[in-house]
């Protein structure tokens, strides 16, 4: 499953959904609004995608992982909208039969979805607002 919304991250149902009699171990992975940025106190964020690229972005990180680690699941979503902080942006889920594995996809999966999917995020202070992130390989892309 691979998902941009705007509804609230649930990384327990989440976890709960992809355990399977084959999986030895289940790795989890949140993103969660911090308080301060250099020095900067945060106020919110405001991410913003274009879903229907950043699904099929997300659908090839998924192939990318299975290509290279005995997985049983990875399940990928992105919250958009405006989070408050200590709201949960991203949550990824993998689930495979050993640990070495899951650990391994999860953190390829994080940095992955940072590089090429489509998804920006507005940092927003109490002295201004600045857009700080967004895929860095555009070329894979497109």
């Amino acid at each position: 499953m691979f998902e941009i919304v705007h509804d609230i991250l649930d990384l327990r149902t989440l976890a709960q959904g992809v355990a399977s009699d084959r999986d030895g171990a289940i790795a989890t992975f949140s993103g969660i609004v911090r308080g301060t940025n250099k020095g900067k106190k945060v106020l919110f964020l405001e991410y913003e995608a274009y879903p229907e690229m950043a699904v099929k972005m997300m659908e090839r990180i998924g192939e990318e992982v299975k290509a290279n680690w005995d997985l049983e699941s990875l399940h990928i979503q992105h919250r958009v909208g405006r989070l408050n902080v200590g709201e949960t942006s991203v949550v990824i889920v993998v689930s495979s039969p050993h640990r070495d594995d899951s650990f391994a996809a999860c953190q390829y999966a994080i940095n992955r979805l940072k590089r090429i999917v489509p998804i920006w995020k507005k940092e927003v202070f109490e002295d201004g607002e600045v857009w700080v992130e967004g895929p860095v390989e555009t070329a894979e892309i497109l």
